[in-house]
């Protein structure tokens, strides 16, 4: 498919896959329940249905390490501590 819509030659082996949407869409989406406020871990199941997963540890492979995401991540697990004693 991705040769189709030309984001690859004939005979060419790297490049964007139609997969790579996959994991773009999933990282993306939790960057965005981040920015909304949302609470990420509440809404993973939400994530695996879009991705047609039956369980939510199936969804994880799709996750890579953003800056972006590594930054809302950190910012929610600081909170976290912040409010033990």
């Amino acid at each position: 498919m991705s040769r189709q819509i030309g984001l690859r030659r004939m005979g060419q082996r790297n490049g964007p896959r139609v997969h790579d949407l996959r994991h773009r869409f999933a990282v993306q989406t939790l960057i965005n329940w981040y920015r909304a406020g949302l609470d990420v871990e509440q809404q993973l199941h939400v994530l695996s249905a879009f991705l047609g997963h039956a369980y939510v540890r199936d969804t994880y492979w799709y996750l890579s390490a953003t800056p972006e995401l590594m930054s809302h991540a950190a910012r929610r697990l600081d909170k976290r501590w912040e409010a033990r004693p």
